[in-house]
C-alpha cells in the first residue's frame, strides 16, 4: 500500500480517471472528434472514424496526428471537440472528500485542454483542490506517453519525482512517470484499449475504484 505521508504532489489524469469511463463523457468528445474529421476532410462517418483511430494509434492523440500530417490548428480543434454538454454531470461528493484528505499539492495532467478540464472539475466539485492543470497546450501539443512533457511538468512546478504519485486510466502513460521516479497508480476497469502495459513493472499500484483507493490510504491526521 502506498504511504501517503511520503507524497508531496498528486498528479491526476482527467478523462476516465476523475470520472468513470461509464459516464460516457469521453465518448462525447470522441463523437465530436469524428465530426471534426468528417467536416475537415469531407468524409463519411466510417472513413472519418477510421482516420481518427489511425491517428490516435500512431500518434497518441488524434490531434497530434492531424497536426503532424495535416497541419491543422490545435486551438481550433480543441475548442470544437470539447464543445460538449456536461449539464448531466453530478457532483461527486465522495471523491471530493477523498481528495480533500490528501496531503500536499494536486495537479491535473491531461491530454485535453484547460477549459475542458476546468468545466469537468467544476461539475464534479473538485476544482478547488487542484493547484493547476497541465494540458496538451502546455505540453507543446505533445501527448502522453512521450516523455518530454513529463519532464516539462516536473520543471514547471519544481517537483521532486520521488515524492510524486501519478494516477492514470491508461497504463502505458505511467511508463515515463515511473522512469522519472514517481509512484504510479493504474485505474483499472476502464476500457480495453487503456489496458496496454498494465502488466509492466512501471505500474506500481492498481485501483479498481479511485475513491475507494484514496480512502484506503493512510494519511497524516493534519491533512
Amino acid at each position: 500500500m502506498l504511504d501517503a505521508k511520503t507524497v508531496d504532489t498528486w498528479i491526476f489524469d482527467l478523462d476516465n480517471t476523475l470520472y468513470p469511463a461509464g459516464s460516457n463523457i469521453f465518448a462525447r468528445v470522441s463523437t465530436r472528434i469524428t465530426e471534426y474529421v468528417q467536416t475537415r476532410f469531407s468524409l463519411e462517418h466510417e472513413p472519418a472514424r477510421a482516420l481518427q483511430k489511425d491517428m490516435f494509434r500512431r500518434y497518441g492523440t488524434t490531434l497530434n496526428g492531424l497536426m503532424v500530417e495535416h497541419g491543422i490548428d490545435g486551438e481550433e480543434y480543441l475548442h470544437f471537440v470539447h464543445d460538449i454538454d456536461v449539464a448531466d454531470i453530478a457532483p461527486d461528493h465522495a471523491l471530493e472528500a477523498a481528495i480533500s484528505r490528501l496531503p500536499g499539492r494536486k495537479i491535473i495532467y491531461t491530454n485535453g485542454s484547460v477549459p475542458h478540464a476546468r468545466r469537468i472539475m467544476g461539475r464534479i466539485g473538485v476544482d478547488h483542490h487542484f493547484e493547476d492543470v497541465f494540458d496538451i497546450v502546455a505540453a507543446g501539443y505533445v501527448p502522453k506517453p512521450n516523455p518530454d512533457p513529463y519532464n516539462a511538468l516536473v520543471s514547471r512546478y519544481g517537483l521532486d519525482p520521488a515524492r510524486c504519485v501519478m494516477v492514470e486510466d491508461m497504463a502505458r502513460n505511467l511508463e515515463p512517470a515511473a522512469a522519472l521516479g514517481m509512484a504510479t497508480v493504474w485505474l483499472s476497469g476502464t476500457l480495453d484499449w487503456a489496458k496496454e502495459g498494465a502488466e509492466e513493472p512501471y505500474v506500481h499500484h492498481v485501483a479498481e475504484d479511485l475513491t475507494a483507493w484514496l480512502n484506503g490510504l493512510s494519511v497524516p491526521q493534519s491533512a
